[in-house]
């Protein structure tokens, strides 16, 4: 199972993986729904924001693993964190490396790293 990553911790490993050497600008990979990223969404910060639905994903694993390599930083979110703890295992069982889930999803994004961004 991947690990869990506080979201008072996102900007130590976000840190951490821009300064790894080669640098990496991690990936933050939203696997909501299109309406659910209308309704609410992070801003990127020091991360590259990908949008891929969790059904879509099996279908764009190898476009993920082109552009990215499966040793780079990637952090899971949806809305609570249980899309994107099951789509984390899944990259994990298919040899991406570096994956956490970003535990509390973009609910806990409003709460712990920007009041902005809608709760729903």
């Amino acid at each position: 199972m991947i690990p869990q990553l506080d979201l008072s911790s996102f900007k130590n490993w976000r840190d951490r993986a821009t300064g790894a050497a080669p640098p990496a600008l991690p990936v933050v990979l939203d696997v909501r729904e299109a309406w659910e990223l209308q309704t609410a969404s992070v801003t990127p910060d020091g991360f590259t924001l990908l949008h891929i639905p969790m059904r879509d994903v099996p279908a764009r694993l190898a476009e993920l693993e082109e552009t990215y390599g499966t040793a780079h930083p990637i952090a899971c979110l949806c809305h609570h964190g249980m899309r994107s703890l099951q789509v984390g295992n899944f990259l994990e069982q298919r040899g991406f490396t570096e994956v956490v889930n970003l535990q509390g999803g973009i609910d806990a994004w409003s709460h712990q790293v920007d009041a902005g961004v809608p709760r729903y």
